[in-house]
């Protein structure tokens, strides 16, 4: 089951990634919920999608608490 949610997570993201705003909050949620090693996991995934979107840079905040 948390597989599912790490994934699900993705999608998420992937669809609210054309607003800042919400992509940030939530990736909030994500970090809250997720376990730590699929944090680590996300934040990985997140360097490499946000690459090219540099609007996004800023949530990364978020995952280096």
């Amino acid at each position: 089951m948390p597989r599912a949610m790490f994934e699900y997570t993705k999608t998420i993201l992937k669809k609210v990634s054309f607003n800042a705003e919400l992509f940030c909050k939530e990736l909030e949620k994500a970090v809250d919920r997720l376990l730590p090693y699929e944090v680590e996991e996300l934040v990985i995934w997140l360097r490499q999608y946000t690459a090219n979107k540099p609007e996004l840079h800023m949530c990364m905040a978020v995952v280096k608490k």
